[in-house]
């Protein structure tokens, strides 16, 4: 009996700052990957520019390999259009990047079939297939970081809404009429727990402005026993505990896996999160939850890229 053949993508991972793009194995093996710096204040056209630049670097080395690849699969911030072939707007760290039919692009280019889905979601894809919650089938996915962005995915399958219009769980309200956040709404997750939140809140502690200081400081600050770092995690804790426990009683998840820079302060973070998240979560909805630490880190967007085209094809 003979063991099945590897099929292979490439994955494309599109940021505000830099785009990372591999050639990748079913299994989750990188047999080539790079990185480029995303054009993003420069429109939509040098964007498209570099990601066919991107994609014929990876073909380019499966032609060598002697590689058939299956097709491209994108990762970009933004609202995606329910056929996966355009970005409509949302994504406000890329100029221009609003109705632009990147899957046309990508496959007149290439001749491959294109994908694409949202960063965060193919994020969690990625750790759903290949990472923290292999295994699972139901899944809420959080990166805490400038903002918090997450994903949903239920029964395997990633959930977006109307459209693909929604998810956007950093944005569920916690305080009604509270502080406005970036989005324009007031009282969001993504206001108190994200780690700009931590920092800001720590700064105000401190007397000090935010850009003296970041988040690694904060948890070094935290082991030496400072109480102005004691406090502001605490109530990061408190804040983002919050929202995962909205996400436990409403989703039942079998894991809740939390990215981010932040949540590479070790365990201890952890500890912390899940005291405070315990507290009030529904025994029935969040007795098989375990909340975890992202495994994959800057690798997670290019494995779900890649897990779309394997699972369209699967």
């Amino acid at each position: 009996m003979t063991a099945a053949k590897q099929r292979h993508a490439i994955g494309i991972d599109l940021g505000g700052t830099t785009i990372k793009y591999a050639l990748i194995s079913d299994c989750g093996e990188f047999l080539f990957e790079g990185i480029a710096d995303t054009p993003a204040t420069e429109g939509a056209e040098a964007v498209l520019k570099a990601l066919c630049r991107v994609a014929d670097e990876c073909v380019a080395e499966a032609a060598n390999r002697g590689i058939s690849v299956e097709g491209i699969g994108i990762g970009t911030p933004g609202i995606i259009s329910p056929d996966g072939q355009s970005v409509l707007g949302g994504a406000e760290n890329i100029e221009g990047w609003e109705n632009v039919n990147v899957g046309a692009r990508l496959t007149a280019h290439t001749g491959l079939f294109t994908l694409l889905g949202n960063d965060a979601n193919l994020m969690a894809l990625g750790e759903t297939l290949y990472g923290a919650a292999a295994g699972a089938e139901d899944v809420v996915f959080l990166t805490v970081g400038t903002g918090i962005g997450g994903g949903v995915l239920i029964g395997g399958n990633l959930q977006g809404g109307w459209q693909g219009r929604g998810m956007e769980l950093g944005h569920v309200v916690l305080v009604a009429g509270g502080e406005r956040c970036a989005c324009g709404a007031v009282g969001c997750l993504e206001h108190y727990a994200s780690t700009s939140a931590l920092v800001r809140r720590y700064a105000e502690r401190k007397g000090i402005a935010p850009e003296q200081t970041n988040g690694r400081q904060i948890v070094a600050h935290y082991h030496e026993g400072e109480p102005e770092a004691i406090a502001t995690l605490e109530e990061h804790w408190e804040w983002l505990g919050q929202g995962i426990r909205s996400f436990i009683n409403i989703f039942a998840p079998q894991k809740v896996v939390v990215g981010g820079g932040i949540s590479e302060a070790g365990e201890f973070y952890f500890e912390g999160l899940r005291r405070h998240t315990a507290a009030n979560v529904m025994d029935v909805c969040g007795a098989h939850t375990e909340i975890v630490a992202a495994l994959l880190g800057n690798q997670a967007g290019s494995l779900g890229a890649a897990g779309i085209i394997f699972q369209r094809k699967a």
